[in-house]
């Protein structure tokens, strides 16, 4: 059987209560009240009401300052307000409607008109209920998809990404350090009021995923050069240069077949174009030098070759952590951003814990 629908009763005339409730109780449970301070008190820990009925003049609070109070509090706002008023004049209704009541009763109480009234509200509260749990359950169902989606995402990111280094053996963990000391450096960068705007968390954030495809563009190197236990030749090295480009028209032609610009792509698209440039201007592809590169590849390019310094090559042993630090910092304002540097040595620390967790 269904839980039947409450209705509060508010009048300070103990005949009105019994007359109200008498008429009302076989289709609905009553609650009633002698006063406004009585039903504010008792809905504050106690479940709400279906409707409220709430006589106008009251002893103390009267019946306008209650339903004031009542819609002022987010608990409560919702509930349906009828007045019951011995008052027939046009301007206390208005004030009536003014305050958020749904309809007026007057008295004498018409046992037709309050049944009907009563149950109008009843069921326009009962289908704004169900609107209200319905959209409750399409936001969550949105919610749940959209998070299976991103997780989705995520997964293929790191697939492309680790498709990109299984080919090097060396790189081991790089994708994972890099993404780390990416967020690291970009959470420290927006404790400063010039990045503070930038760097939202919904942006660091991006920037953690997008870092994964930072040398995708590997993909298309030889492995006779991808793979070479030595130094490159200079003919070698422009072919190398060329995954900046091949990884940024990779994912623009992904972009394109799909026809739809994704936050996470135009980031790893100027991730993996730019986080060869360098400060000064003489880095590649364009040589471009300064604020010229984009925020995103300047934080990349720390990272990275932070992780490439500490990491072993057939052509190097990797480097103690206090070693890089001071390449990097002879390196502030050449290869690197000096704000990133600076940024960077006040976390030093936690690249060099991140280092040592996810060594090759």
């Amino acid at each position: 059987m269904a839980e039947r629908h409450t209705v509060f009763v508010v009048d300070d005339a103990p005949f009105n209560l019994i007359i109200i409730s008498d008429i009302l109780k076989d289709n609905y449970k009553i609650i009633t009240f002698e006063s406004g301070e009585e039903v504010l008190d008792y809905v504050e820990p106690n479940p709400v009401p279906d409707l409220i009925l709430l006589d106008i003049i009251l002893p103390g609070m009267n019946g306008y300052e209650v339903c004031q109070k009542l819609k002022e509090n987010i608990k409560t706002k919702d509930i349906p307000v009828i007045f019951l008023t011995s008052i027939r004049d046009q301007g206390n209704e208005e004030r009536g409607f003014k305050l958020g009541a749904v309809n007026y009763i007057t008295k004498p109480i018409n046992r037709a008109i309050l049944h009907a009234r009563v149950d109008a509200q009843i069921r326009l509260k009962e289908a704004r209920d169900f609107l209200h749990d319905k959209n409750k359950f399409l936001e969550n169902e949105v919610k749940k998809r959209t998070k299976a989606t991103r997780l989705a995402q995520k997964l293929v990111i790191f697939a492309l990404a680790t498709l990109s280094e299984i080919r090097d053996y060396e790189t081991g963990n790089h994708i994972r350090r890099t993404n780390l000391y990416v967020s690291l450096l970009a959470l420290q960068l927006s404790k400063t009021s010039k990045y503070k705007d930038i760097l939202t968390d919904n942006y660091v954030n991006l920037l953690y995923e997008s870092a994964s495809l930072h040398d995708i563009g590997k993909i298309g190197i030889s492995d006779t050069i991808l793979l070479k236990p030595g130094k490159l030749t200079t003919e070698e090295f422009e072919i190398m240069k060329t995954h900046t480009t091949i990884g940024r028209d990779a994912l623009l032609k992904a972009e394109e077949n799909f026809n739809s610009k994704v936050a996470m792509l135009q980031c790893a698209k100027r991730i993996a174009y730019s986080h060869h440039e360098k400060w000064d201007g003489s880095g590649y592809p364009e040589g471009l030098g300064g604020q010229e590169i984009p925020l995103c590849g300047r934080i990349m390019a720390v990272a990275d070759v932070y992780d490439a310094l500490r990491s072993k090559r057939v052509y190097k042993p990797p480097f103690p952590h206090k070693k890089v630090s001071r390449m990097l910092i002879d390196d502030s304002g050449k290869h690197f951003d000096p704000e990133i540097i600076e940024a960077f040595l006040k976390i030093s620390n936690k690249f060099e814990k991140i280092s040592n967790k996810y060594q090759d």
